[in-house]
């Protein structure tokens, strides 16, 4: 997909307010639930009221959204307040059924992103279409995969196309629902800097008392928006309660979060992020010298254990590298949780190293 301006202009275009806010609930529940929630918040900074209509979940019995019949209580919400709507689709069926109802935002959700089968037939069933189209990364952190899917539908002709970062799946236990991998909606803002760029923090929180510094890192990244889920009564929401805040809540949010300049324009300032800038450059390249030493004694390793017939994982050893990096990295102020990262690619490319010298 080539750069295109006009992923970023509908923004402007449609005067929409920067960042952009989206916020409503996980699920519509009622006609009630939904013009509660878009009276107060029309009140906020938030300018389309987004709410969940078909609800895919891992097993069945558990509930699954309203249907069609939310999309009427979307299409009143916005007559009575003049707010946008915006709701998930993952099949032509709720594509024509959102258009039928004038939804102006339609989302392309993570366990739909993750099937090229999946997008091919939504991308058809909204060839043309003015609309704005968002879309959520896969489940599993494949930056490729989220692309190709943007690729499919700007191929068919849609340019108001947009991403929203929801986080990703991991196996191992941390702090959020899905971990945020910043990196990877970066490196997707490098390749694509016209590509509007959203953040929902509530899935990748799965709970509401972390939101606002998700939200604050977004927008620190030079994000483009947020999609916040945001509930009359969170506490009895029939999908997702933990995750979700008021409208109160979210008033106030919005009003303490800090927009920042992406560069800013003192001479005093250029000059000293420049000296940081290079001094950092430098220490970068000090460590990729030590990481290579580093694996040039893991090569040494390898010799010796082939020359030995000694297995390549010592488990023992391993952990032992683990507690010490971890009490090391706390000293040094690093989080456990990078660390580890770190730590495990470094042990992973010396396996790979030793790999290569044992069975060649």
């Amino acid at each position: 997909m080539k750069n295109n301006k006009n992923l970023r202009t509908w923004l402007n275009k449609m005067e929409l307010a920067h960042p952009l806010v989206i916020a409503g609930p996980c699920s519509a529940e009622s006609e009630a639930q939904v013009l509660t929630i878009a009276h107060q918040l029309k009140k906020t900074d938030a300018t389309v009221l987004r709410a969940g209509i078909w609800k895919p979940r891992t097993r069945p019995g558990n509930f699954e959204g309203v249907g069609e019949i939310g999309l009427k209580w979307l299409k009143k919400a916005k007559d009575e307040t003049g707010m946008l709507t915006a709701t998930e689709v993952a099949n032509p069926t709720h594509v024509e059924l959102a258009l039928k109802n004038e939804v102006d935002v339609l989302w392309i959700g993570a366990r739909s992103t993750v099937s090229p089968f999946i997008v091919q037939e939504i991308a058809e069933a909204l060839k043309g279409t003015d609309k704005i189209v968002l879309v959520k990364n896969p489940v599993n952190p494949d930056l490729a995969l989220w692309l190709g899917a943007v690729e499919r539908l700007h191929t068919s002709n849609i340019e108001k196309l947009g991403v929203i970062h929801r986080g990703f799946s991991t196996y191992e236990k941390t702090r959020y629902r899905n971990n945020p991998e910043w990196q990877i909606p970066i490196d997707l803002q490098n390749q694509f800097p016209d590509l509007p760029l959203i953040l929902d923090p509530s899935h990748i929180a799965g709970r509401r008392d972390i939101i606002f510094d998700l939200c604050q890192t977004a927008l620190d990244l030079n994000f483009d928006g947020l999609m916040i889920e945001t509930h009359n009564d969170p506490d009895n929401a029939w999908s997702d309660a933990k995750q979700q805040i008021t409208p109160n809540v979210l008033e106030k949010l919005t009003v303490d979060l800090r927009v920042r300049v992406e560069e800013g324009d003192a001479i005093e300032y250029r000059n000293k992020i420049a000296n940081l800038r290079t001094r950092i450059d430098v220490i970068d390249h000090k460590l990729t010298e030590i990481l290579g030493k580093r694996m040039n004694i893991a090569d040494e390793i390898g010799t010796l254990k082939k020359e030995n017939n000694v297995a390549i994982l010592q488990s023992k050893r391993w952990n032992e590298i683990l507690e010490k990096m971890i009490l090391d990295g706390k000293e040094n102020k690093l989080s456990e949780e990078f660390v580890l990262k770190i730590y495990k690619a470094i042990h992973q490319e010396s396996i790979n190293h030793q790999k290569r010298i044992v069975n060649g």
